[in-house]
C-alpha cells in the first residue's frame, strides 16, 4: 500500500492485493447529501469503475452508465466505509470516495474498501496535521476479504480462476477486532450446509483481521505511531 499517490486529491492509496491493483481518493465537498440536510452528520458515499484493460479482454470504457453490477458494488462500498467513520465532523459535507481498477484478478470489490479505507487514513492524516480537525474520526479500521469453497477446499482471496469455479463464495466485512459489518454472497452450484457456511463466514472474519493487521501497521507507520 502507498499513500499520497495523487497530489490533487485530500486523501489517496494506492493497493496491490494479490494481482488485483486498487487506486482509491477521497474528495470533501461543502455540499450536503440531499437526504442530509440539516442533519447533525455529513455523509459519505462511494463509486467504483474498471479501467478497460483491466481485465483480459478490453471492456467498454465506463463513464456515466450505471450496471447493476458496479450499483451493487458502489453500495457496498459506502455502507462498509460509512461504517468506520464519525461523520458528524463533516456536517453539511459529503465525502466521496473514488475506487479504480487498475488490474482485475477477482476480488475487486473487497480491494476497494482495503484500497477506500487506507485513502480515508490519509485523508484524515491530513485534516489533523493541517490543524483542520482536532479529534481523529476513524471509529474503527474496516476491511474485507472474499472465501469460497473450490471442490471440497476452502480458500482464502479468491483469484479470477478460482472464483469461476467456487461451489460457494462469500465477500466478508468486518473490522480489524472480527465484529462483522457485512456479508455477501452464497452457493453456486447448489445448496451448502450450514456448517461449511460457518466455516467460510469465520474463515473470511479471521483473514481479514490478519489483513488488516498488516494494513494498520502500514499505516500506523505512516501516522508515526511506530
Amino acid at each position: 500500500m502507498t499513500r499520497g499517490v495523487n497530489p490533487h486529491a485530500p486523501g489517496s492509496a494506492h493497493l496491490y492485493v494479490g494481482r488485483t491493483e486498487i487506486m482509491a481518493t477521497v474528495t470533501l465537498e461543502d455540499k450536503p447529501a440531499p437526504h442530509m440536510r440539516g442533519m447533525k452528520e455529513g455523509w459519505l458515499t462511494a463509486e467504483y469503475a474498471m479501467l478497460p484493460r483491466a481485465t483480459d479482454n478490453r471492456q467498454a470504457r465506463e463513464r456515466n452508465l450505471q450496471n447493476g453490477r458496479r450499483h451493487e458494488i458502489q453500495r457496498l462500498l459506502g455502507r462498509a466505509l460509512r461504517s468506520s467513520m464519525d461523520l458528524r465532523p463533516f456536517r453539511n459535507q459529503t465525502l466521496y470516495i473514488d475506487c479504480d481498477v487498475l488490474v482485475a484478478d477477482g476480488g475487486t470489490r473487497v480491494a476497494s474498501i482495503l484500497a477506500g479505507h487506507a485513502a480515508l487514513h490519509d485523508f484524515c492524516d491530513r485534516l489533523i496535521q493541517s490543524g483542520k480537525l482536532s479529534d481523529w474520526p476513524i471509529r474503527h479500521n474496516v476491511g474485507a476479504i472474499s472465501v469460497g469453497l473450490v471442490g471440497e477446499e476452502l480458500r482464502v482471496d479468491l483469484d479470477y480462476a478460482e472464483d469461476k469455479v467456487a461451489l460457494a463464495d462469500l465477500n466478508v466485512v468486518a473490522t480489524d477486532t472480527g465484529r462483522i459489518v457485512e456479508v455477501q454472497g452464497g452457493a453456486e452450484a447448489g445448496p451448502i450446509s450450514t456448517a461449511d457456511y460457518t466455516r467460510l463466514l469465520e474463515a473470511g472474519v479471521a483473514s481479514v483481521q490478519t489483513v488488516m493487521k498488516d494494513l494498520t501497521r502500514q499505516l500506523s507507520v505512516i501516522r508515526g505511531l511506530e
